[in-house]
């Protein structure tokens, strides 16, 4: 799988709103992959503290994060790239698109 992170440098370098939009991009694909590993990280909570929980929980987060940042399921990928498309076509209307003053006539 393709990592977002070159595209990232190359493609929104110059752009702070692309690069949130990457990053956001991310964090949605990684909210996903966390909770398609989460039932493989679930056990009984043995202790009956919790700690085992939360740490499970905090180590499925970082591996959700990792794996997004890595590829993923190039979720993060498509986004940006659909998203990416529609602003440069945005653009482009913009630029053609006359301005109107409001007036008739």
């Amino acid at each position: 799988m393709n990592s977002i992170r070159g595209m990232d440098h190359e493609a929104h370098a110059e752009s702070p709103a692309g690069l949130r939009l990457a990053n956001a991009a991310h964090e949605f694909e990684a909210q996903m992959m966390k909770e398609l590993v989460r039932p493989m990280t679930r056990f009984d909570n043995e202790d009956g503290l919790g700690s085992g929980v939360a740490l499970t929980d905090f180590a499925g987060d970082a591996l959700a994060q990792s794996l997004s940042r890595a590829g993923g399921f190039g979720i993060a990928e498509a986004i940006v790239a659909h998203l990416s498309r529609i602003e440069r076509g945005n653009q482009r209307f913009a630029e053609t698109e006359p301005v109107r003053d409001g007036s008739t006539g």
